[in-house]
């Protein structure tokens, strides 16, 4: 110190927002996936596991008769969301004909939902079937709604392996679910 004084130290926790040259990117969602261990989905099918939680606790936006939909824990873009049968079926031609036409209802209903709530300028939606194909859950059909903008394609998912989620996953669960119709 050029006073005189005593070098004081201070607590972290007390300079937020004192910049540096470090770049955070926050994300406390992904602190249930630490805590849980590097395999938390092999243990229990999570599509079958999630219908017995409430609706946050599940990630729950809307539930059918034969389907439901969820946001997806490891989302590719806020929103990401889930349409999976309640039945343990692992691919589409083994769907009957009512779980396929909710899953295509509920699918449009989701479309139309997130339209309003994100105001997105597209989507991906899609089914990976089997582990072959790319389907981190195999066992368990489900479909794949993924809102996409014009300008969310950046550097991080190239350069940096890193994909930015501006909401946490509850914020995005609890918007999604108060704008769903109810049916």
């Amino acid at each position: 110190m050029t006073d005189g004084s005593e070098p004081r130290l201070e607590d972290a926790a007390t300079l937020p927002g004192v910049p540096d040259e470090f770049q955070r990117l926050w994300t406390p969602h992904r602190m249930a996936y630490i805590q849980a261990g590097p395999e938390p989905l092999r243990e229990a099918c999570p599509f079958c596991a999630a219908p017995g939680k409430s609706d946050p606790d599940g990630l729950i936006v809307a539930r059918g008769k034969t389907a439901y939909v969820l946001l997806n824990l490891f989302p590719y873009n806020s929103g990401h969301l889930l349409v999976c049968p309640y039945r343990h079926i692992g691919l589409y031609d083994e769907a009957t004909p009512e779980e396929i036409a909710e899953i295509g209802a509920l699918t449009q209903t989701a479309m139309r939902v997130l339209r309003q709530v994100s105001r997105c300028d597209g989507f991906n939606i899609g089914m990976n079937q089997g582990a072959v194909a790319g389907a981190g859950v195999d066992a368990h059909l489900h479909q794949h709604v993924v809102p996409r903008w014009a300008t969310d394609a950046n550097f991080f998912p190239i350069i940096a392996k890193t994909k930015a989620l501006p909401q946490l996953l509850g914020d995005v669960r609890q918007a999604v679910a108060a704008a769903w119709p109810a049916s």
